[in-house]
């Protein structure tokens, strides 16, 4: 298995319900992912997003953030955007469908 970046892959995403997190591939190598954690209301908290740098300025981010919250979307759950990345994916793009409840200081949950 290669550990160099497939820049003529096509990045696909897939939920990872074990990792609790969504994943994007180039090729057979893992670019990032963006972490979930459903807290006690059922609601996936998005506490994390991290892509390898060796895929740095190939907006490898945006494409994780946004299919990660269309298939959200899509299953009708709702989300609590925490990272920083997410919140600014969110702030800049309209995800149709997507509940999100934006966190409130000392809102655990």
């Amino acid at each position: 298995m290669t550990t160099q970046p497939e820049t003529d892959a096509e990045p696909r995403v897939e939920r990872n319900d074990a990792e609790n997190r969504y994943e994007i591939w180039v090729g057979e190598v893992l670019g990032g992912f963006t972490e979930f954690t459903p807290d006690s209301r059922g609601r996936l908290v998005f506490p994390h997003t991290e892509v390898d740098p060796a895929f740095k300025g190939q907006g490898l981010g945006g494409i994780l953030a946004g299919r990660a919250m269309a298939d959200v979307a899509s299953r009708g759950e709702t989300i609590v955007p925490e990272c920083t990345f997410v919140v600014r994916y969110l702030q800049g793009h309209d995800v149709p469908g997507l509940k999100i409840d934006w966190p409130k200081p000392g809102d655990e949950g």
